[in-house]
């Protein structure tokens, strides 16, 4: 159930102080009403559409203007932006963030000044040399601040410019930045599942505490109370990705009930891992609002329920070209012969969810298919058809890093180069012909 609590008041929505006896509480349907219904009419434009509960204040009866202060169009006031520093923390999945002010409106990371921030906290640096830098590297449009306030994507080093360890976005550029790369202008199309949980007993949204729903089948891509939860969240997700510029193309329900997914792509290099990490970002803001708790566990409900990955289609320039079904079947053939490098970099706990079973591979072994969701990489009928297109790697769990998946498929397609022999025995094994 979604609540929103304003700390230090008790609130009180027309009844006497007295009669107050804890906090109020807000439902999903309300929640989304609020968060979707249009804005009153005011005598200046407001930028975003979020919001919070407004409620009065027990001490003297005044309506909180938290609304109005949140919803402010601070620009034709002053030049002064603000700027939200994210950052990827300690436990490589953990998303970290902080506000400065930035003297005027920017149009590129360059523009912005470099940061630092407490990285003992963070599980990133010891407390006796606790500094780590933030250098800034993608820059979106802020839907929760609207106006020309703005997210900046950034990745963080030591005091003396060395990447720190979870710093995965340096290697993943000097890849993307490697010319074979570049000539090849590798897209990606990035599918995120995700799972809703509810916030005391971390049970999936939608599920009876304690229990179980009924059998999966009816939920993916379903409409009805019974069958669809999380909706509101979703949609929001949805267009503050669009308005803050994150080039995401799709969303739907998924096949356990309160899972959800969206697709962001094509985008090419190391763009997919930066609007990734953003969409994560606004995700997490938006369950917090929600009173909704945001899981990326590749398989959060252990037994016959479906787990939660983070499919990756990848194609080169020549996959894309005539006579690129071969050019397929010749990276297909590299992804095979580095199955286990791949696999310990695609995520944690990734071996509770490839199993063999509910649509996914087995963690052990790679396969390759046309139409098989049942195959560590898939191609699509229609790829086949044409004899170009793109290819699949179902492999990735839902808390994987998009960087370090995204410059490892081009790392192994276009730079790596296998030994005629290894070369050989893999297609005899996978009955490819290249």
């Amino acid at each position: 159930m979604a609540q929103t609590v304003l700390p230090a008041m008790q609130c009180q929505m027309g009844i006497p102080s007295k009669s107050i006896q804890s906090r109020p509480i807000m439902t999903s349907k309300m929640w989304s009403s609020l968060l979707l219904q249009p804005q009153r009419t005011r005598s200046r434009k407001s930028s975003s559409a979020f919001k919070v509960f407004a409620v009065k204040s027990q001490s003297n009866g005044t309506v909180s203007r938290l609304e109005d202060l949140l919803n402010m169009d601070i620009t034709p006031f002053t030049d002064k932006i603000i700027a939200e520093y994210i950052w990827v923390g300690g436990t490589g999945i953990d998303i970290r963030s902080k506000s400065r002010t930035i003297s005027k409106p920017v149009e590129h990371p360059s523009e912005l000044p470099k940061w630092n921030y407490d990285g003992s906290s963070t599980g990133q640096a010891p407390g006796e040399d606790s500094e780590v830098i933030l250098y800034p590297q993608a820059i979106f449009k802020d839907p929760f601040r609207g106006g020309n306030n703005i997210l900046v994507i950034c990745d963080s080093y030591t005091p003396a410019g060395e990447p720190i360890p979870t710093n995965k976005r340096h290697r993943a550029a000097q890849i993307f930045s490697e010319q074979k790369v570049i000539d090849e202008v590798p897209w990606y199309g990035i599918e995120q599942e995700y799972t809703l949980l509810q916030t005391d007993v971390k049970w999936p949204l939608g599920w009876p505490v304690g229990g179980y729903p009924g059998p999966q089948g009816p939920y993916y891509c379903a409409a009805g109370a019974d069958k669809s939860f999380g909706r509101d969240i979703s949609d929001a997700h949805y267009k503050a990705c669009l308005y803050a510029g994150i080039n995401i193309s799709g969303t739907n329900g998924e096949v356990m009930p309160g899972q959800w997914e969206y697709q962001v792509g094509p985008s090419v290099g190391i763009d997919a891992g930066d609007h990734i990490w953003c969409s994560r970002y606004i995700l997490e803001r938006i369950t917090e609002q929600a009173g909704v708790v945001l899981s990326l566990d590749p398989k959060p409900i252990e037994g016959d329920w479906n787990g939660a990955g983070c499919h990756t289609n990848y194609s080169t320039k020549s996959m894309r070209e005539e006579g690129g079904f071969e050019v397929i079947k010749k990276a297909i053939l590299n992804l095979s012969l580095r199955h286990k490098e791949h696999i310990s970099a695609y995520g944690e706990g990734n071996e509770r969810r490839l199993t063999g079973k509910h649509e996914t591979a087995s963690i052990n072994s790679f396969s390759w298919g046309v139409a098989n969701r049942g195959c560590s990489v898939r191609v699509g009928r229609e790829t086949e058809q044409q004899g170009k297109g793109y290819l699949e790697d179902r492999r990735p769990a839902s808390n994987m890093d998009p960087y370090v998946v995204t410059s490892l498929l081009a790392e192994t397609t276009l730079l790596w180069e296998p030994t005629l022999e290894s070369e050989a025995l893999a297609a005899k094994k996978l009955q490819l012909q290249v």
